[in-house]
Parts: structure tokens; C-alpha cells; sequence
């Protein structure tokens, strides 16, 4: 795939100046054409440091986009139509380029899980795989609907997380430039005058200016170094299979984070999971398919194992067992389901179980984290304090003595 940049002109004769990821100029021409876009002039292009990404669509897009969807052919509207009517009421964007494409696509005959497969960017493999299902079982309706709820969880999830770690992220960079600003300006000064009392210092003192003579002779690594720690670690984990999967083992044990990732993780695992078993697709394939969404090397590691061991003869329990990645009282609920016949429901309430588990994580960590910042910032302070005023104070009362 390589990205293209484009100018096109449409029926109207209005300009268009664009970007689209595609195999070819011809296959872009054909993307375009069914726009009704006319190509002008077209040529490969890198982005720049390679920071730029391709156009994509945000997920409150697709939450809308499904539950539109759902609406409109739970009414009987024919899902070409109901595109068409969606893409009116959008204003100018990549999502109305998408459903366009879409609309032609169909029209040539493609069913609307196949038009979704040409957007791997936007709808991912259990997205079409579900919609696929739903198509065969005639309740896509009933798919849409559960995929525009998980949908609108994550997006919950992810707002609420970014809500959690903002005020710390915050926190930890001003405490970071009040300490640099302090041991590089402040306690300088302070110790020049220090220094001239004559007298032992105590050892924290002695400490704090050591720190301190530190920061002023290497004040230029002091900033760039965390910034070039940080960008080389991740091009060593996007680039290497091992490292990746180190780091991601690493930050399902991290304290306090650690425990409320594996439990996001295994929501939407589950969460997906009951929607591709309960849609009727088989369970090695629902596993084959989850193990792409989960985000975490270690996590799929553990799904190939359990996909491998079901295809081998175990039982889904007794191979979710063996993984030992799920609580007890987890595998409890899924033998019960196996057993029962109704592992839908039950891999449906392991799903409520994670929610609620992690709703209730994300509270406590926010009630935590903002005292925890406090402290630490208050501790760095008052040390520095200490150590600069305690000698001056020490001098003052020999005085008066």
C-alpha cells in the first residue's frame, strides 16, 4: 500500500486536492471515478517524519454511522438507501468519501460487509465479520445495535481513561519544570550564600546540592534525554516482535495500571467475543478473529494458545483454564455457559463483570492519583526547602546564641 496525494476535478468543476492509501494510481483512479471525481494530476508521496497519518475516521463517526444504520433498516429501508440518505445528511468529509464508495460498490454488486472490507483503516475484522454474519442471518439490525453499545462503551472507556491520566500527566510535567527550574536558578544561588557560613553542612544538604550541580552542567540532557528514551523505545517495540511482546507482558503487571488494562482488554475481548459466537460464527473463528482486536501481544499470545487447544479437542473452558488468564469465578461463568449450551450469555456477563470492574478501577484511580501527585510534589519541595533553610536557620540561632 503506498499513500497517494491527488487533485481531481467533479461534474461541477470544482478542484478537490486530496490524499487516499492505495495499491496504485489506477486503483485510486477507480476509488475516485466511482466518486464521480475526475483525476487531474497524482503522485506517490512519504509524509513528513512519517508523523502524518492517513485519514481515518473517529469512533463517535462509526458509533453514528451504525446506529443510523440500524434504524433505518429495522424501519425496512434497503441498506443502499439508507447509505444514501446518511450521506446527505453528513457534511463534507472522509466518512461520506467512505459511504459513497460504498454506495457504488454495492451497486456493482458487492453485499455491505464486502464494501466494508475495502476500509481496513476504519472497519476492522470483527466490525465485517459481524456484519457479515448479520447479513446471513437476516438480524443485521440486531448486529448493528450491539456493535453501536460496545462501540459507545469504548468511547466512554477511553474518555473516562484520558480523564484519569491527563491531571497526573499534567502534574508530573509542571513537577518535573519546577524542579528543573528550582535545581537549575533557584538553589544555585541559594547554596553560593550557603557556602559562605563556614559551617558543616547535613547530609541531605550536601545531597541537594550535588543534584543541583548536576542539572546546571548537564541541563541539556537533563531535557532531551527523557524525549529521545521515549521515542527510541517506541520505534524498538513498533519494529521488534520481542520487545513488543516483553512490553506488552510487562504492562498487564505494572502497579495499579497493570490490573485495570488486562481488565479493559478482556472486556472487549469477551464483549466481542459473545457478539461473534451469539451472530453464529464458529468459535475458532470468533477466537481467530478476536485475537487481532486485543491490542496486547501477551493477550493474543494466550488466544492463539486457547484457538490452537480447541482445535486440538479441548473444551473451550478446559482451554481458558489452561491459559490462566481469566479469574476463577470468570471460568466459572464460561463452564456453566459451555455446559449449558448458553455460552453467549455467559460470555456476555463476563463482559458486564469486566465493566464493572473497570468502571469502579478508573474511580478509585482517580480518587488516588490526585493526593499520590500532591504528596510527591510537596515531598520534592519541602526537601529542597529543608536542605536550602535548615543550614540558614542553624546559623541564625548559633547568632543568637
Amino acid at each position: 500500500m503506498a499513500q497517494f496525494r491527488y487533485r481531481a476535478i467533479n461534474q461541477d468543476g470544482k478542484i478537490t486536492v486530496g490524499t487516499h492509501t492505495c495499491n496504485s494510481e489506477r486503483e485510486l483512479t477507480t476509488l475516485l471515478a466511482k466518486l464521480k471525481l475526475e483525476i487531474i494530476s497524482c503522485k506517490e508521496y512519504t509524509p513528513i517524519f512519517g508523523f502524518l497519518q492517513n485519514k481515518s475516521v473517529n469512533r463517535r463517526d462509526i458509533i453514528n454511522y451504525c446506529f443510523y444504520l440500524q434504524q433505518m433498516i429495522h424501519s425496512g429501508i434497503p441498506i443502499i438507501d439508507a447509505l444514501s440518505d446518511l450521506q446527505e445528511s453528513l457534511s463534507p468529509s472522509y466518512l461520506s468519501e467512505v459511504i459513497g464508495v460504498q454506495i457504488s460498490e454495492i451497486k456493482e454488486g458487492k453485499t455491505f460487509s464486502e464494501s466494508l472490507k475495502s476500509f481496513p483503516g476504519i472497519f476492522n475484522n470483527s466490525f465485517v465479520s459481524l456484519v457479515n454474519a448479520g447479513e446471513k442471518s437476516g438480524e443485521l439490525p440486531h448486529v448493528l445495535k450491539d456493535l453501536t453499545e460496545t462501540l459507545s462503551w469504548q468511547d466512554e472507556l477511553i474518555v473516562q481513561t484520558k480523564k484519569a491520566l491527563t491531571l497526573p500527566a499534567f502534574m508530573a510535567v509542571v513537577i518535573f519544570l519546577v524542579v528543573f527550574f528550582l535545581m537549575t536558578f533557584l538553589v544555585p544561588q541559594l547554596v553560593s550564600f550557603i557556602s559562605t557560613m563556614g559551617q558543616e553542612l547535613p547530609l541531605h544538604t550536601k545531597i541537594l546540592i550535588a543534584v543541583s550541580d548536576f542539572f546546571v552542567a548537564n541541563w541539556f540532557w537533563v531535557l532531551s534525554t527523557p524525549v529521545v528514551l521515549f521515542i527510541s523505545f517506541q520505534q524498538l517495540v513498533k519494529r521488534n516482535a520481542k520487545a513488543q511482546l516483553l512490553f506488552d507482558r510487562y504492562k498487564l503487571k505494572v502497579w495499579v495500571f497493570g490490573p485495570i488494562i488486562e481488565k479493559i482488554i478482556l472486556a472487549r475481548f469477551a464483549n466481542y467475543f459473545a457478539l461473534l459466537y451469539q451472530s453464529g460464527i464458529p468459535v475458532i473463528e470468533s477466537l481467530k478473529i478476536t485475537e487481532s482486536i486485543v491490542d496486547n501481544k501477551a493477550i493474543e499470545l494466550a488466544l492463539y494458545n486457547i484457538r490452537t487447544m480447541v482445535i486440538e479437542g479441548a473444551t473451550i473452558g478446559l482451554a481458558f483454564e489452561m491459559s490462566q488468564i481469566f479469574p476463577r469465578l470468570v471460568m466459572s461463568m464460561i463452564n456453566v455457559g459451555e455446559k449449558t449450551g448458553d455460552l453467549s450469555t455467559s460470555l456476555q456477563n463476563v463482559s458486564y463483570f469486566y465493566k464493572r470492574d473497570v468502571d469502579d478501577a478508573i474511580d478509585n484511580l482517580q480518587t488516588m492519583i490526585e493526593p499520590a501527585m500532591t504528596i510527591i510534589m510537596g515531598s520534592i519541595i519541602g526537601w529542597i526547602m529543608v536542605s536550602v533553610l535548615g543550614p540558614i536557620y542553624d546559623l541564625i540561632s548559633n547568632i543568637k546564641m
